[in-house]
């Protein structure tokens, strides 16, 4: 395991989550009544930490590039799902055992059984394995994977195992199915045969009001209620293209097997922004702002090959070779990555993984995931894709509301196009009750489509198709025209291309914390949080020397500056020596501390500590307080911000 800071103290990930569970930064939900797996509660630092995280999206992304934020309902219909894709393909593959019933989530069992065969690979070749012995997530898969034991393997084996590892996301279920098969993989605590993968749809399903006939889901992501807002948000934002939109709030996904902590939750925290973007045109005015920004990419062909190696490269390289597909992607990407260093991700830590082919989305033209490195693997924290049209274009095909931007045209167009005309008089009576389902459905075909209808027309005088809801339909050349004609234009109409950079907050959250934790001076049990101080939970701690009451006037004084200035901060006045009280609140990643003695009386100075050095200078109220300031807020760096005060020991 890597090892942080000055410290000599591998990483131990039992030491950190039960620091952040002592400390409260979060809990297991319910864990009186023993808990519900996946779900989460945060406490005082917790809410802090992740409040401060939000604050800093909301002024890097919302008012950097003049977003129009939305808050939407958790509550969905079923039928704007339906339309969206999630009810038929929001789906994980999972396996049962046969004979205990018990669950997994297909994908996972195969990485972790494949993982542990190459470990006991490695064993059997003599190599060692450095692992942290705390970990108790990886002590008990050992001791449940009964197959696993210290066997070489063929060298074919094992690079088929690598590669099958480094292309783990872009399996279908089928082909999850016959990994299982082929590796005999089974239940890996009692090597029972599993049933072939299944899909499971992740959503919360619900009801909306009494009766419980208006089935609904809890959102799994807030991306819909900015699409089906599209016409109001462009109208509030004087009709003026491209712009973009984002929102904060709760989803929901029910999970199969919650695991990692914060990684894998039911419910959690998430930050989306929907850039509209004209699809003839995604350059974007800013690009050179970013475009020498070097960062760290694994494209989809090189994963495809079986290999992880990363490739470093400008993103101004990256969108001009093609890699990436637009500026507009390309902007987000490097503003994803300046947002997640400024928080505390360590930047030797991130890449951006592409995804496969077999990965991608059937409607997305690219889409990249910003991957952090934690003891669990690299962990999906942002992804960022271009959406093309898909949102829009399937939200107007099913409610007849167009989601367009109307643009006038510096000189008329002259357009050539098919129309289909309907004789109502006659369409009403044939088709009674179907007659509406069948005309959307006429009336919603792309060009192409009505240009094979209208040979099919000519040539039988009927058409022939299979209308969803409605079933094999015919429909004849008395009811129905479909015709090319010319007419000139003075208006561009179009549907808008979505870039869609997706946070989720408590992965990010979970990242930054296992990033920023060491222990001091080789002594496992000193932990320090290395927060940033922009997003520390508590800026400053106040220390008075001792509980004196000579001291309280000053303790008062400072304590009502910081609270003018809007500083969170605590004072800790116990009776533990100040060493102590300093180490109590380095778990917490106070970055600051403020030192009030017995010459604080005489002339109001007061000393300042810096966590991670612990280094010490002192001056004046006002000129520490500034000092503060100045590093929390204005980026500012300890030697500069602190230039005028004076060291001390």
């Amino acid at each position: 395991m890597t090892v942080s800071k000055s410290t000599n103290i591998p990483f131990s990930r039992e030491s950190l989550e039960s620091l952040l569970k002592r400390r409260f930064f979060y809990a297991p939900s319910f864990e009186i009544y023993g808990g519900v797996a996946g779900l989460f509660d945060f406490g005082p630092p917790g809410c802090a930490f992740q409040n401060n995280i939000i604050d800093v999206w909301r002024k890097h992304f919302v008012l950097e590039e003049e977003m129009l934020e939305v808050e939407a309902t958790m509550l969905t219909p079923y039928e704007v799902f339906k339309t969206s894709g999630h009810v038929d393909r929001f789906s994980d593959w999972m396996c049962k055992d046969l004979k205990t019933g018990e669950i997994f989530r297909a994908d996972h069992l195969v990485e972790e059984v494949l993982e542990s065969r190459l470990k006991g690979d490695k064993l059997a070749r003599g190599e060692t394995i450095i692992e942290d012995d705390d970990d108790k997530d990886k002590k008990k898969r050992k001791k449940n994977v009964k197959e696993i034991k210290n066997v070489k393997l063929d060298d074919e084996i094992v690079a088929e195992y690598e590669n099958v590892l480094a292309q783990i996301d872009g399996y279908s279920g089928p082909q999850l199915g016959k990994l299982i098969e082929k590796f005999e993989i089974g239940n890996p605590a009692t090597g029972g045969k599993l049933e072939p993968p299944i899909e499971f749809n992740l959503m919360f399903d619900t009801a909306i009001g009494p009766s419980g006939n208006l089935k609904a889901y809890l959102r799994p992501e807030t991306a819909q209620g900015q699409f089906l807002n599209f016409n109001k948000l462009l109208e509030f934002n004087n009709e003026k293209m491209p712009f973009a939109s984002a929102s904060i709030g709760k989803s929901f996904r029910n999970e199969i097997a919650p695991r990692a902590g914060l990684l894998r939750v039911r419910e959690f925290l998430m930050a989306e922004i929907e850039h509209f973007v004209d699809p003839e045109d995604k350059s974007h005015p800013k690009f050179n702002d970013v475009k020498d920004l070097k960062l760290r990419f694994l494209p989809k062909g090189v994963q495809e090959s079986g290999s992880n190696e990363l490739i470093e490269k400008s993103i101004g390289e990256a969108v001009s070779s093609g890699m990436v597909d637009n500026e507009t992607l390309g902007y987000f990407i490097a503003r994803i990555y300046l947002f997640l260093t400024k928080i505390g991700t360590d930047p030797n830590r991130l890449r951006f993984r592409q995804h496969m082919s077999n990965e991608m989305a059937h409607y997305a033209s690219d889409c990249w995931d910003a991957e952090l490195e934690t003891s669990y693997g690299w962990i999906e924290c942002v992804g960022c894709a271009d959406r093309s049209a898909y949102d829009l274009s399937v939200h107007t095909a099913r409610t007849g509301e167009k989601l367009v931007v109307r643009q006038a045209l510096p000189e008329p167009k002259i357009v050539e196009e098919f129309e289909i005309d309907i004789a109502k008089k006659k369409f009403g009576p044939k088709f009674r009750k179907d007659a509406g389902k069948v005309e959307k459905w006429l009336t919603s075909r792309t060009q192409c489509e009505l240009e094979d209808l209208s040979k099919e027309l000519a040539e039988k005088c009927k058409i022939n198709v299979d209308i969803p809801e409605v079933g094999a339909t015919e429909v004849d050349s008395e009811l129905i025209k479909i015709e090319k004609r010319t007419r000139t234009e003075h208006i561009r109409e179009y549907t808008p291309n979505v870039i869609e950079p997706s946070f989720g907050i408590g992965r990010i959250f979970y990242s930054i914390i296992e990033h920023q934790f060491w222990a001091r001076n080789d002594d496992a049990d000193r932990g320090v949080l290395s927060l940033p101080p922009l997003v520390a939970p508590t800026k400053v701690l106040l220390v008075p020397l001792s509980n004196s009451q000579e001291l309280q006037p000053i303790v008062k004084k400072v304590s009502q500056i910081l609270r003018k200035e809007k500083i969170p901060f605590k004072v800790d006045d116990s009776s533990a020596s100040i060493g102590k009280r300093y180490a109590r609140n380095d778990e917490l990643g106070t970055p600051f501390g403020i030192t009030i003695d017995f010459d604080s009386i005489k002339d109001e100075s007061v000393t300042l500590r810096e966590r991670d050095s612990t280094k010490q200078v002192r001056g004046s109220i006002k000129d520490i307080v500034e000092a503060i300031k100045d590093i929390t807020y204005n980026d500012v760096k300890w030697s500069e911000g602190t230039s005028n005060l004076q060291p001390f020991e």
